[in-house]
C-alpha cells in the first residue's frame, strides 16, 4: 500500500472518532454550574460537542477566548469541555443526555434533530451570525495518480468507462453531500427534475463500492484499489495535503456549499446559567482570528474580503456556481424528498443500480 493511501486512510477515519471528553483548559477546581448568577462565579464551565475534523481550529481558538473572557470579565476563568466525534453519534448523544452547551455539527439536519428535541430554540439560527454557518467547503473529486480518466466535473462520474467510490446517504449525512452536489450539477446544466433524476441514476450505477460511512468508503478507493474516483470534502483533501500527502484533486466549478452549523443549546445553557459566555463564544467563532483557524484547516473563508486574498485565491479553486442547501427548501425537505424510505434515493436503488 502507497504511503499515501495510508495517511488518507488514517485521516478520514476521524469521522468515526468515538465521543470522547478531554478537558482544554484544565481546572483549578470544579465549577458550580448551577448558580443563579453566573457574574459572581469565579469559573465558568461550558461544554462543547462537536464533529471531528475542526477540532484543531477549536484548540487554537478556545485559549484566545478564554484569554479575552478573562480579561474582560474581571478575571473570571472559562473552562471548555470537548467532545469530538462522528456528527450523527454526537448528535444521538446530546439527545441522550451529554450535557452540551454549544454544538458544531457536520449539516443543520443534526442541529434540527436537537430542535425536535426540545434543546435547541427552532430560531437558533438567527442567534448567531452567518445563519449559525460556522465553517464551510465544498466537494472534491479525489483521482487516482495522474487523473488518467480525465475526470473533471461531476457530469464525468455518469460516464460509462467511470467507476467511482461513494458512502451510502441513507447511512452517511456526509454522502448526502455526495449526492446533492451530483443533483445540483444536473439541475444547473439545464436538466429539470427528470433528467437530473436520470443523471443521478446512471452515476450511481458506476458505483463501485456503495461504502456504510467515509471511512469504509476511502478504504475502498485508497487501500483496495476500488474505482477511479471518490468524493470527498475538499477541506479533508488540503489538509491531507498539508500533512505531505500527495494527493491528485479537482473542485468542480459547479458545486454546493458544504455548510457546517454552529448552535447554543438552549434548554442546557438556561439549566448552567452559561448563555452568556456560551453566547459570546459563539459570536468569538466569527472573528477574524479565528476564521484564519478554520481556513488553516482547509475550510473556505467565510467573507468575501478575506476569500479574495492571495493566498486564500490560490489555496481554493474558483467555483463559478455555488448552491447552498436552502436553494433545496432547508433539510427537512432535502430528507423527506431525497432520502426518507421511499424517496428519490431508494428509487435510484431500486432502478437497478
Amino acid at each position: 500500500m502507497k504511503r499515501w493511501q495510508i495517511r488518507l486512510k488514517s485521516f478520514v477515519s476521524l469521522f468515526v472518532v468515538g465521543v470522547t471528553l478531554s478537558l482544554a483548559i484544565a481546572a483549578c477546581s470544579p465549577s458550580n454550574r448551577t448558580s443563579t448568577n453566573p457574574g459572581d462565579r469565579s469559573e465558568l464551565e461550558l461544554t462543547l460537542v462537536a464533529y471531528a475534523i475542526p477540532k484543531p481550529a477549536h484548540d487554537a481558538i478556545i485559549p484566545k477566548f478564554v484569554e479575552q473572557w478573562k480579561k474582560d470579565h474581571n478575571g473570571q476563568t472559562v473552562v471548555f469541555r470537548q467532545s469530538y466525534g462522528g456528527s450523527g453519534s454526537q448528535t444521538r448523544a446530546v439527545i441522550d443526555g451529554l450535557d452540551a452547551d454549544i454544538t458544531h455539527l457536520a449539516l443543520a439536519a443534526d442541529t434540527n434533530k436537537l430542535v425536535k428535541a426540545g434543546l435547541v430554540n427552532p430560531d437558533w439560527e438567527t442567534k448567531v451570525p452567518n445563519n449559525g454557518i460556522v465553517a464551510k467547503s465544498v466537494a472534491a473529486i479525489i483521482t487516482r495518480e495522474g487523473n488518467p480518466k480525465n475526470i473533471k466535473t461531476f457530469a464525468d462520474l455518469a460516464r460509462p468507462d467511470i467507476k467511482w467510490v461513494t458512502a451510502n446517504p441513507k447511512t452517511s449525512g456526509g454522502a448526502r453531500w455526495n449526492f446533492l452536489a451530483l443533483w445540483n450539477a444536473a439541475l444547473k446544466s439545464g436538466a429539470d427534475e427528470a433528467k437530473a433524476m436520470e443523471f443521478v441514476t446512471q452515476a450511481f450505477k458506476n458505483i463501485a463500492v456503495l461504502a456504510k460511512d467515509a471511512r469504509e468508503s476511502t478504504d475502498a478507493f485508497a487501500k483496495q484499489g476500488q474505482g477511479d474516483a471518490l468524493i470527498n470534502y475538499e477541506n479533508e483533501v488540503i489538509l491531507a495535503k498539508a500533512k505531505g500527502e500527495k494527493l491528485e484533486y479537482v473542485v468542480p466549478e459547479v458545486n454546493i456549499s458544504i455548510d457546517t452549523p454552529l448552535a447554543v443549546v438552549d434548554k442546557n445553557v438556561d439549566k448552567h446559567g452559561t448563555r452568556e459566555v456560551a453566547e459570546a463564544f459563539a459570536k468569538f467563532l466569527f472573528t477574524p482570528e479565528s476564521q484564519a483557524e478554520f481556513v488553516k484547516l482547509g475550510y473556505r473563508p467565510l467573507d468575501e474580503a478575506s476569500a479574495k486574498q492571495k493566498e486564500n485565491v490560490d489555496k481554493f479553486p474558483a467555483v463559478k456556481t455555488l448552491a447552498t442547501i436552502k436553494d433545496y427548501g432547508g433539510w427537512d425537505a432535502v430528507q423527506t424528498q431525497f432520502f426518507e424510505d421511499g424517496a428519490v434515493f431508494d428509487k435510484i436503488e431500486a432502478s437497478g443500480r
